[in-house]
């Protein structure tokens, strides 16, 4: 069945719109492995459950500073290079968060990661809105968001296959990282750069190859 919001699209289109989904993808992916292993963790650092998830108020609490943030340095430096520190932040607090030596600096560090986990859904919205055609806008919004409940149902599947190998640290560590990588490229027209977002989690690698636009470029006519 031909779905009439997916025609009409040039390749970076898709590139773009599939780097922004796998954002708020590996976001969600790396919110919820905490969830599944607050009883692991309070039992390592002998506490109650009650206090561990108190991580979980911080790293809530932390994203509207992180929606505003990281929308102001959108709006002056550009969405894609933003999206792309923003990806890679949370993905290495992630990272660190399995080398946390107490719950302290596991709090501390999870208030870091609500940060930029907010700011990771503007950006990646507006620069989606940004570049696909008008008439898809709708149905890729929805897209978009079906990227959360993507990465509860892909930490599930992964804290059921794992954890019982690599504990919570090991959730932690491994299975949270993000290559970020820019190369310029010159075409006959006289110089266009592009950048190339690369997305590795577990042993999984994909890639998106997102449109050129002048930094701080803002949402398009409809």
């Amino acid at each position: 069945m031909r779905i009439e919001a997916l025609s009409g699209w040039t390749s970076e289109q898709r590139h773009v719109v599939a780097a922004c989904f796998l954002g708020w993808t590996l976001d969600a992916f790396d919110f919820f492995l905490l969830v599944f292993v607050l009883k692991d963790i309070a039992q390592e650092f002998n506490t109650q459950i009650t206090e561990v998830t108190f991580a979980i108020l911080l790293t809530l609490a932390m994203r509207p500073v992180g929606a505003y943030l990281f929308g102001r340095a959108a709006d002056r430096w550009g969405r894609r290079p933003t999206l792309m520190v923003n990806i890679l932040l949370y993905s290495f607090i992630e990272f660190a968060s399995g080398f946390a030596p107490s719950l302290t600096v596991l709090l501390v560090l999870r208030a870091i990661f609500g940060i930029a986990m907010g700011g990771e859904w503007g950006v990646g919205a507006s620069l989606t809105m940004e570049s696909i055609p008008p008439h898809a806008r709708g149905f890729v919004s929805g897209l978009l968001q079906s990227g959360y409940p993507t990465g509860y149902f892909l930490a599930s599947i992964v804290y059921g296959v794992l954890f019982q190998y690599v504990g919570w640290r090991g959730m932690s560590a491994p299975l949270s990282a993000v290559y970020l990588s820019v190369r310029s490229l010159n075409d006959s027209a006289g110089g266009a750069s592009s950048l190339s977002l690369q997305c590795f989690h577990s042993s999984c690698c994909r890639s998106g190859r997102l449109p050129r636009a002048p930094c701080g470029s803002r949402s398009a006519p409809s």
